[in-house]
């Protein structure tokens, strides 16, 4: 019997953008709505239904009795990926104020950001980029229609999160007093190893039967808007394989490929220089021990190995580092990260790297890599 496909989710960024334009529109008008169409940054569009909304007291704007504040809930669905945040509440609070600027703060729930090196500052709500984004782009729409150039303040709040954010993985990368609002495409796709083992499988064999026998693979969308922004290249050229390094390439060895290039993130894929092939947070996480022991491979004296094992990310950790420090490190991360993955294909076939990172570009190639782009 064939299996039921999986159910994709939708973010908590979705959820606090979807709250934040039913607000605000309540807020310009007046009229309460029961649901709200969002475009997501992927480019898809969802329509998700308010569960709660509260209005503050009316006052006179521009000849209209119009409430103070308007606050909107959404509910978080995750479809059939295992998460902590699905059926929550994500509520977004929008007001009047008059500094004339749009504000996006968290509120109860959502954590703020303690350590250096995450996608926000030190201080702030740990609401990231793409999400404040699609947020101030509802608010900005919804000004713009209604001819309104005043400031507006939003708020984003999940009740209950930070009880929830304790099961998550952010207090051990700094992230105190709640959950995070996240998503890059908007969407949630479901987390069964086999389903997704199955699809980098099925992508493979589809490349090969076009005639490609070398190919590039990425974890994930950083690696993606990496590959498009230094080569060009479009989503579907690549083969997506999140954590699961080793096996995609085994799949690759089985059918017959010739070679794979791996490109991401350094926080991800530094992994692979300490022999780790599933570099999901859940498997392992030594991604400073790695750059420690680099630095000392490299020459760096203990004091500065030891700075970067208390560090809280790669990007921080290399902030720590001159560029000349930085290059050193790299290379050696390079040099072992090669070594296992030779040991992983025992010689059957050509794999090259690239890391990188979002704050110093490219990091480190393998020895083959740019040979291997050209030829691509």
């Amino acid at each position: 019997m064939r299996k039921k496909p999986l159910a994709c989710g939708y973010t908590t960024g979705t959820c606090a953008q979807a709250a934040t334009r039913a607000a605000i529109r309540t807020l310009m008008t007046g009229e309460k709505t029961e649901r709200v169409e969002v475009g997501l940054p992927g480019g898809k569009r969802l329509v998700l239904f308010v569960q709660e909304l509260e209005m503050g007291p009316d006052r006179q704007r521009g000849g209209r009795s119009l409430p103070l504040w308007v606050s909107c809930g959404v509910k978080k669905d995750s479809g059939d990926d295992p998460d902590v945040t699905d059926g929550v509440l994500v509520y977004s609070k929008v007001e009047w104020a008059k500094d004339g600027q749009i504000t996006i703060e968290g509120g109860e729930g959502v954590g703020r950001v303690t350590k250096p090196g995450l996608s926000q500052p030190v201080g702030s709500a740990a609401i990231n980029c793409v999400p404040r984004r699609m947020i101030r782009r509802e608010v900005e729409e919804a000004c713009e229609e209604t001819g309104y150039w005043g400031g507006i303040r939003v708020e984003i709040a999940i009740p209950g999160g930070e009880a929830l954010a304790a099961r998550t993985f952010n207090p051990r990368l700094g992230i105190e007093g709640g959950l995070s609002i996240l998503g890059t495409s908007g969407i949630v796709e479901p987390m069964s190893e086999q389903a997704l083992i199955d699809t980098i499988c099925l992508e493979l064999q589809v490349k090969l039967a076009e005639g490609r026998e070398y190919l590039v693979v990425t974890p994930g969308n950083y690696g993606l808007d990496f590959l498009r922004r230094e080569y060009g290249m479009e989503e579907a050229e690549a083969i997506k394989c999140s954590n699961y390094i080793g096996q995609t390439i085994d799949l690759a060895v089985e059918k017959g490929c010739r070679g794979i290039l791996l490109a991401g993130h350094v926080g991800k894929l530094i992994k692979v220089a300490g022999g780790i092939m599933n570099t999901h947070s859940a498997q392992a996480d030594c991604r400073m021990e790695i750059l420690a022991s680099a630095a000392l491979r490299a020459g760096i004296d203990g004091t500065k190995a030891r700075m970067l094992l208390e560090c809280n990310t790669t990007d921080d950790a290399l902030l720590q580092c001159t560029k000349e420090e930085r290059m050193q490190i790299m290379e050696q991360v390079i040099r072992q990260a090669e070594k296992y993955l030779s040991y992983r294909t025992r010689g059957g076939m050509q794999v090259e790297l690239i890391l990188f990172s979002n704050v110093y570009g490219i990091l480190g190639k393998s020895r083959g890599a740019d040979a291997f782009m050209d030829q691509y």
